[in-house]
């Protein structure tokens, strides 16, 4: 009876140290930035904060090159979105982005050796074009989001030829035959390993799903969503808060999360950040699904899209808020297609965005 009881006692022991083994101690500090009282404060572990920057450094930058001498279109054959370039500029330009998203594979990565670098064989050189063009566009007219620093090609790849964190639409787990997928209460990533919905991209990142759950009122009104309807919304607000490393207090004050004008600037900021990555998904990712081998491609053959974390990648903001645009300033404006140039249909540039003052003040999305 006696070893019994030691053995249950060590089994006790040793399953109580495991589990606290995998909890974290409370975060030691935090960071005020709203109003006392008001919650508004983000909880740091700073055994964690060496981690952060140390993923988010960014590369030296070429040496700049001067804007004079021929342009790229009258040299090369086939340029399409780089032509109103210098030769040097266009060539400087092409080396960054080579160690930006194939370091390993080098050119061969876009363009086949022997075969002239014109010719649009290879789907990535396509993909390429079409994704310079989003990075210009995010820059030129998303100054609301982007605002400053702006974004290259590394924000998002880091060296890698597909960035880390892209997703495709969630087609939803088996379930047991006559029941329907609920695509919920099952271990998700998106949804931050909670019973939320699985795949809170597809409505909010894709389609033009409204995301103001919020009431005003104690009891329901006739006004807002359902209940299930809410719960895909605070999925989304998983991932953002996942993807930022921040908690929800980042955007929302804590004593009135529907209200806009007791909200942190960063809400309006992440407001404008779901219509772009929208716009991205839309205008640029998924017209390139025709050109992709089926191994990029998600089970439900579409493109791999992105998120607020394929930029972010787990800081507040992008790379720590570098200036990525500073060194290369032909990435913070689009480009005049040139004329001669035989786009690919379906890769025209977005209309503008419109006015979206009115949306906001009535609540709007997120």
């Amino acid at each position: 009876m006696k070893t019994l009881t030691t053995k249950l006692l060590t089994t006790v022991g040793l399953g109580t140290a495991l589990l606290l083994g995998g909890c974290e101690m409370p975060p030691p500090e935090s960071s005020q930035w709203g109003y006392r009282g008001t919650g508004m404060e983000g909880l740091y572990d700073p055994d964690r904060l060496q981690d952060v920057a140390d993923n988010n450094v960014v590369p030296d930058a070429i040496p700049a090159v001067p804007a004079v001498g021929p342009k790229a279109s009258d040299i090369y054959k086939n340029v399409q979105v780089l032509g109103d370039l210098s030769v040097g500029e266009f060539t400087r330009l092409m080396v960054a982005v080579t160690q930006w998203v194939s370091p390993e594979e080098g050119c061969n990565y876009c363009h086949v050796a022997g075969e002239g670098f014109e010719a649009d064989t290879l789907y990535t050189k396509k993909v390429a074009r079409v994704m310079i063009q989003m990075t210009q566009n995010a820059n030129e007219n998303w100054d609301q989001h982007v605002g400053g620093a702006g974004v290259t090609c590394y924000t998002c790849h880091r060296g890698k030829n597909v960035p880390e964190y892209v997703w495709n639409i969630n087609p939803g787990h088996k379930v047991a035959s006559g029941m329907k997928n609920q695509m919920q209460n099952v271990s998700s990533v998106a949804a931050g390993l909670s019973s939320l919905p699985v795949d809170p991209f597809t409505p909010y990142l894709l389609d033009d799903r409204n995301g103001r759950h919020a009431g005003t009122t104690a009891l329901r009104d006739g006004g807002g969503v359902s209940m299930k309807e809410s719960e895909w919304g605070y999925s989304l607000m998983m991932h953002f808060s996942d993807s930022l490393g921040v908690n929800c207090t980042y955007c929302h004050n804590s004593r009135a999360f529907f209200s806009w004008d007791e909200s942190a600037p960063t809400r309006v900021r992440a407001w404008h950040g779901i219509r772009m990555v929208r716009e991205m998904n839309n205008e640029y990712v998924e017209p390139t699904t025709d050109w992709l081998p089926p191994h990029r491609l998600g089970a439900l053959g579409d493109a791999q899209k992105v998120n607020c974390e394929t930029c972010h990648q787990g800081a507040y903001k992008p790379l720590l808020g570098a200036n990525m645009i500073k060194d290369y300033p032909n990435l913070a404006r689009l480009a005049a297609a040139e004329p001669e140039a035989d786009l690919d249909e379906g890769m025209d540039m977005p209309e503008s965005q419109g006015d979206v003052s009115a949306d906001m003040t009535t609540g709007g999305d997120q």
